[in-house]
């Protein structure tokens, strides 16, 4: 099942489907056509849902890293195969890494345990991503402007640019880009943008900030507690079904996630969960 993270990072790419081509020539010099067919694929799965297609002449797979996971690397590598598979085509593989460290590791080759198959990832770190700084330019590319964020929005006026930017929008478009930014920011970034938006000094008032940061602190409440009833689950060894899975993760209600947390410490089978 698709991550919260996987579909805000597909509705980036999708809402703006040549950002990974202007990344790849901006960055890397490589200069691929506007029809190049871009995934953005969720983890776990072999090959996702093109977002584009037209007989595309190369694929290019989008993965997001904020930490350091071999074997997330080696899904990288897979992931690749299979969509070579596919097209028959040259597939490059563009890695968004906000931290510096973890953007150093991730543009490691990574040797498989296919013979002769070692990916070549491109990483694009902070150091590649330029900080925006003026609201008017942040407004006029909000996937820039949420990329400038993941990789800056430590900074209290990085993060203060881009909730400005998302307040000059009509409400419900800056309200998506403000919930992309913060499902796929890191946890230290999500903290920056929840004080900036709660601070009583921030310059802008709009019904959608107050409304949002709520809306997305609750969002952020939801995923921890649902990764730590899984991760008791499966630190236990029971076996959890897909349609237990659904149930879970589809849940947003705090206190229902508190109590199978609480179950998830005794229960013996998945189902022990829902009595």
């Amino acid at each position: 099942m698709p991550s919260s993270v996987h579909e805000a990072l597909n509705a980036l790419f999708r809402n703006r489907p040549t950002l990974a081509v202007d990344l790849l020539c901006d960055v890397f010099d490589i200069d691929l056509p506007s029809g190049t067919l871009v995934e953005v694929a969720p983890a776990g799965t072999a090959v996702a849902v093109p977002m584009t297609w037209c007989e595309p002449a190369h694929g290019v797979i989008v993965e997001l890293q904020h930490t350091v996971s071999e074997e997330d690397r080696q899904g990288w590598a897979r992931r690749s195969a299979a969509l070579w598979l596919l097209l028959r085509r040259p597939v490059l593989v563009l890695v968004l890494a906000p931290d510096a460290l973890v953007c150093d590791w991730a543009a490691q080759p990574v040797v498989t345990s296919l013979p002769g198959y070692v990916l070549h990832p491109l990483v694009v770190g902070p150091d590649q991503v330029t900080p925006i700084s003026d609201p008017a330019l942040a407004a006029e590319c909000l996937e820039l402007a949420v990329l400038s964020v993941l990789s800056h929005g430590g900074d209290a006026a990085v993060a203060g640019t881009f909730l400005e930017a998302l307040a000059k929008t009509e409400e419900s478009h800056g309200a998506r880009y403000y919930e992309y930014a913060y499902r796929l920011a890191s946890t230290d970034v999500r903290r920056v943008l929840e004080e900036t938006m709660s601070s009583t000094t921030w310059p802008v008032y709009s019904p959608f900030a107050r409304e949002h940061f709520a809306r997305g602190r609750a969002a952020g409440l939801s995923e921890g507690k649902v990764r730590a009833v899984l991760a008791v689950l499966r630190a236990r060894g029971v076996n959890v079904t897909d349609d237990a899975l659904t149930a879970i993760t589809g849940c947003g209600d705090q206190e229902q996630l508190d109590e199978w947390a609480h179950r998830a410490a005794t229960a013996l089978t998945v189902e022990e969960l829902f009595v």
